[in-house]
């Protein structure tokens, strides 16, 4: 197991569209991503700076690499690509957040 973290940024007003869209998000995309080996996915909101924090778990054996090419992938990142600052492909621009500190 390995755990990953990684920032990304929301447009202003997108607060509440992006909320509902990952309350609503496709049973497809959850197995994909299950699929991939990634589990224990949470998204973490600086309201003040518009900061997304997400942090997960992936499995040994994970496929995570493979997600930018998967079709439901991309239209995922279609979909959302008004809400977030994104890269020429829609992909959400992210950047890695190292480990400082972890207590278990």
């Amino acid at each position: 197991m390995s755990i990953s973290a990684f920032k990304m940024q929301l447009k202003p007003g997108m607060i509440d569209e992006y909320r509902r869209r990952h309350e609503e998000i496709w049973p497809e995309l959850s197995a994909l991503l299950t699929a991939a080996g990634i589990y224990d996915y949470s998204i973490f909101l600086d309201e003040d700076a518009l900061a997304l924090f997400a942090v997960l778990k992936l499995r040994d054996d994970n496929d995570r690499d493979a997600l930018p090419d998967h079709p439901l992938m991309k239209k995922w990142w279609d979909y959302m690509a008004p809400l977030m600052e994104v890269e020429a492909d829609n992909r959400p621009k992210e950047w890695s957040l190292p480990l400082i500190f972890h207590h278990a």
